[in-house]
C-alpha cells in the first residue's frame, strides 16, 4: 500500500508542474496540441494536457534592438556609416511563434537591410538635415515587413551618421566658405543701409545752412570729450556777418 502511494504522490509531483502553468502580465503562452495550434492563454494560471499541450512563452513588452553600423553609398557616391536603434513589441502571439523562426533576429535582419537600402536613395544633405523624415519612413517600411508576424514597430532612430577624415575636412571648409560669404552679405547690407541714411541726411543738411553748422559744433563737442587732441576751431564767415552789419549800421 505504501509503495503505491509513493508511487501516486511521486506520478502528481511530475504532472503537476507539467499541468500547471503560470505566465506573467506581460506573457502570454501559446499552446499547441498534437502539434497543431490551440491558441494563446494568459496572463495567469492554467491547465494544460501533459504529453500532449505544449506551450510556448511569449514577451510583450517593447523590445530596444540596436541595429548594427551599416556601410551605406548615398545618393552622391558619399560613403558613411550609420547605426540605428529600433522600438517593436508583440501584438500578435500566435502568429509571431507560428509564422517566423525568431522574430527578434527576422526584425533586426529586416531592419538593417531597409536601413541600407532607404538612405542608400538618399543624399548626404538629406541624412544630415531631414532625419525626422528618414526616420518616419524607415518605421513605415520594416512595420510593414513585419506586420505579418505580429510584430509592431513603434519607433526608429537614426543615431549617428560616421563620415571619413576627407569629408569631415571637405564639409568643415564648406562652412567656413558659408559663414565668409554670410558676413560678407550682412556688411555689404549694412554699408548700404548706411549710404541710404547718409544721402537722406546731406538731403535735409542740404536744405538748411545752419544744419550743418550745428552738425560741426556737434562733432567738436564729441571731440573735446576726449581731453587728449588740440582742436583748431575754424570760425564760420556766418559769424562773423553779425559783426560786420553792426559796424555798417552805425
Amino acid at each position: 500500500m505504501i509503495p503505491a502511494i509513493i508511487a501516486i504522490v511521486v506520478v502528481l509531483l511530475i504532472l503537476i508542474p507539467m499541468t500547471v502553468k503560470i505566465v506573467t502580465e506581460y506573457e502570454r503562452g501559446v499552446i499547441f496540441r498534437l502539434g497543431r495550434l490551440v491558441g494563446a492563454r494568459g496572463p495567469g494560471l492554467f491547465l494544460i494536457i501533459p504529453f500532449i499541450d505544449r506551450m510556448v512563452k511569449v514577451d510583450l513588452r517593447v523590445v530596444t534592438m540596436d541595429v548594427p553600423s551599416q556601410e551605406v553609398i548615398t545618393k552622391d557616391n558619399v560613403t558613411v556609416r550609420v547605426n540605428a536603434v529600433v522600438y517593436f513589441r508583440v501584438v500578435d502571439p500566435e502568429s509571431s511563434v507560428v509564422k517566423v523562426l525568431d522574430h527578434i533576429r527576422a526584425t533586426s535582419q529586416i531592419s538593417q537591410t531597409t536601413l541600407r537600402n532607404i538612405l542608400g536613395q538618399s543624399e548626404l544633405d538629406e541624412l544630415l538635415m531631414q532625419r525626422e523624415k528618414l526616420n518616419q519612413m524607415l518605421q513605415k517600411i520594416i512595420d510593414e515587413h513585419t506586420d505579418p508576424w505580429g510584430v509592431k514597430v513603434s519607433t526608429v532612430e537614426i543615431k549617428e551618421v560616421e563620415l571619413a577624415e576627407e569629408m569631415k575636412r571637405s564639409m568643415a571648409a564648406q562652412a567656413e566658405a558659408e559663414r565668409e560669404r554670410r558676413a560678407k552679405i550682412i556688411h555689404a547690407e549694412g554699408e548700404l543701409q548706411a549710404s541710404e541714411k547718409l544721402a537722406q541726411a546731406a538731403g535735409i543738411i542740404g536744405k538748411e545752412p545752419a544744419a550743418i553748422q550745428l552738425r560741426f559744433l556737434s562733432t567738436l563737442a564729441e571731440i573735446a570729450s576726449e581731453k587728449n587732441s588740440t582742436i583748431i576751431f575754424p570760425l564760420p564767415i556766418e559769424f562773423l556777418k553779425a559783426f560786420t552789419i553792426g559796424r555798417e549800421e552805425k
